[in-house]
């Protein structure tokens, strides 16, 4: 069975940055989708960021200029997050699909307080 393992969650100051990643269990990024994906209390689940198959990027408007997705063609993909402010709290979550059928890792907090 694939899974997907995030990390790099934690707590940072408003400003500060971050970088999370997803481990897949096999080298799927180099032919799947990726996403990243996040939750804060009360609201529903929201794309962040994405790149589709032929490598399209896409940011949500919230994130643009401040986040960057990119992923390793192998097993890797990651969030590199910059000047990161006290609404970008959430559980953060990577997915992928993989034969029909969407691949969500267990999330990493990402807390942005001073």
């Amino acid at each position: 069975q694939v899974q997907l393992v995030e990390s790099g969650g934690g707590l940072v100051q408003p400003g500060g940055s971050l970088r999370l990643s997803c481990v897949a269990s096999i080298n799927i990024f180099s032919f799947a989708a990726v996403g990243w994906y996040r939750q804060a209390p009360g609201k529903e689940r929201e794309l962040v960021a994405s790149i589709a198959v032929g490598g399209i990027i896409n940011y949500a408007d919230s994130v643009k200029d401040r986040f960057t997705i990119s992923r390793d063609m192998k097993n890797a993909a990651y969030l590199r997050m910059n000047n990161l402010k006290p609404e970008d709290t959430a559980v953060y979550y990577c997915k992928t699909f993989y034969r029909s059928r969407d691949l969500w890792g267990q999330g990493t907090q990402v807390t942005v307080s001073s």
